[in-house]
């Protein structure tokens, strides 16, 4: 046993200032409970965060009042006439803890904090521990789990075959299509291509995420393989061609590269202008400005592609800026989704949260967070919770950090107050990987390079990584799941992520499974 008689720990003050707690000369586990449990200094005239957190009775009469609220609670068993999904790409528990920092504090809450019912998803897939956005896709909108890079097929398609996958028999469908068959409008919303792993899942049939037009499956599969890509599929696809309503970028992946310089497909198909061509009434938009002034009574299916690629990042927008936003996105979809009397279901997604962690530049991807919160908080005030299921949840979490004992209210994409026994600062946000790795580390010298260097306050800035990889990887821990409306109640406890969609089934009546129809 390493026999402790020394211990020094080194504590940064806010000042910037060195801050060396007295030397311990007790016990050996003594001494490793202060490694462990630092004892910080108080910053210099630190006042409370909110007015009476530091009295007794103030934490006393917060808790009470949760109570009392969920004593008021009454379980709402009617039947979901609408169903929302809202998907987090990415959006793990420590982004959402960290992203509260944004809207003034840590006490803050995000919209769908708000929300009467919570549980943990299971994300794993039939192969992999930690899963992607593709076969996660299959579980929380197909109801079964699939191999890795796999959407809408079950596990019995290994990634990239491209014959296994022809084999109808492995194909699953979403609650999308379920809906549809019980006379229902459905739709999908992204801040990601339309053809993204995601949004694909709630019309596609793929052995690989990456097949999104027609180029790139000949490139795996050979010209005449009999495979349809993802663009292919959503245009003329069972499912995709009945959506009503498509919106987010990824424009490229539906037009030849010999009809406009940003188009991917080989084919010399534009399947845009077939959208179009099928039906005078089938309308498509392209800026933000267009589809503001729609009058949603108008078309018969709604198009939306606001970029070539991904939609832009939130922060790297501007006045000039022609995207709408995902909450302006979310107000549309919802205004023309809610004129079928029979009712809708929508999938939204926040795909971009993702994309900011791949990177290592958390501040992009917490402030995708609050743009996703924003949109939830329209859809609550747009719909009801008497006829309207609301399910928020994330796909997988990510390798990030949120830790370093900072202090109440300050900047938490700051510093930490201790610094590391190497007498270098750390930050409060952190990455175990990730490209940004091999900026913060000197190879040479084998030391850390100060973080506080390199992190400036632009949007652009990388957070530090352990190991160095081309991009972070994702998370295999438990999200959570919250839930709002018709049976929301059903969506506690800790449950496997293919559970999901059977959930929403049940609420809404879709399917051929359990549901409040069928066991009533």
């Amino acid at each position: 046993m390493l026999l402790l008689s020394n211990v020094v720990i080194v504590i940064g003050l806010l000042s910037g200032c060195g801050w060396a707690a007295p030397e311990c000369t007790r016990s050996a586990e003594y001494c490793q409970d202060r490694l462990m449990h630092p004892s910080m200094p108080e910053p210099r005239h630190q006042k409370p965060r909110v007015d009476g957190e530091e009295s007794t009775a103030y934490w006393r009469e917060q808790g009470m009042q949760f109570v009392k609220q969920k004593l008021g609670e009454q379980l709402n068993q009617g039947k979901a006439k609408n169903v929302i999904m809202f998907l987090g790409d990415g959006m793990g528990v420590t982004t959402t803890s960290a992203a509260r920092n944004l809207l003034g504090g840590e006490e803050q809450s995000l919209s769908f904090d708000h929300f009467p019912y919570t549980g943990l998803s299971k994300t794993y897939s039939v192969d992999l521990t930690v899963p992607d956005s593709a076969c996660t896709a299959t579980a929380y909108l197909c109801g079964v789990k699939a191999q890795e890079g796999t959407i809408g097929v079950n596990g019995a398609v290994p990634r990239t075959d491209c014959k296994v996958m022809l084999d109808e028999s492995t194909h699953v469908d979403s609650i999308a299509k379920w809906a549809m068959d019980a006379g229902k409008w459905a739709g999908l919303v992204t801040t990601t291509r339309v053809t993204h792993a995601s949004p694909a899942g709630v019309y596609a049939h793929i052995a690989e995420r990456d097949w999104e037009n027609d180029a790139d499956v000949a490139a795996d599969c050979g010209a005449d393989s009999g495979v349809q890509d993802i663009a292919y599929q959503l245009a003329n696809g069972e499912v995709g061609s009945k959506l009503k309503l498509i919106m987010g970028g990824g424009r490229k992946n539906f037009v030849d590269q010999s009809l406009a310089d940003w188009g991917k497909r080989t084919d010399g198909r534009d399947l845009i202008e077939e959208f179009k061509a099928a039906s005078p009434e089938n309308v498509y938009v392209t800026t933000v400005d267009e589809l503001m002034a729609l009058d949603v009574t108008q078309p018969r299916r709604l198009l939306g592609l606001f970029q070539d690629d991904h939609l832009q990042y939130h922060m790297h927008t501007d006045e000039s800026s022609t995207q709408p936003t995902l909450e302006q996105m979310t107000r549309k979809a919802i205004e023309y989704m809610s004129q079928n009397e029979q009712g809708y279901f929508l999938f939204i997604e926040g795909g971009r949260i993702d994309h900011g962690h791949h990177d290592n530049l958390a501040r992009l991807s917490l402030d995708e967070t609050i743009e996703f919160s924003k949109a939830i908080a329209a859809a609550r005030e747009l719909t009801s919770e008497e006829d309207t299921l609301l399910v928020v949840t994330a796909d997988h979490s990510h390798a990030f950090s949120y830790a370093g004992y900072g202090y109440r209210g300050a900047d938490v994409f700051g510093k930490a107050p201790a610094t590391g026994n190497d007498g270098i600062p750390h930050m409060i946000l952190s990455y175990a990987n990730g490209p940004s790795a091999e900026n913060y580390y000197k190879a040479e010298t084998k030391e850390r390079v100060d973080p506080t260097t390199l992190i400036t306050g632009s949007s652009d800035d990388e957070f530090p990584a352990g190991v160095p990889l081309d991009s972070e990887t994702h998370g295999g821990d438990d999200v959570l799941v919250y839930a709002s409306g018709p049976w929301s109640h059903l969506f506690t406890g800790v449950y496997e992520q293919s559970t999901i969609p059977h959930m929403m089934a049940y609420s809404a009546c879709l399917g051929d499974g359990l549901t409040m129809c069928s066991s009533s």
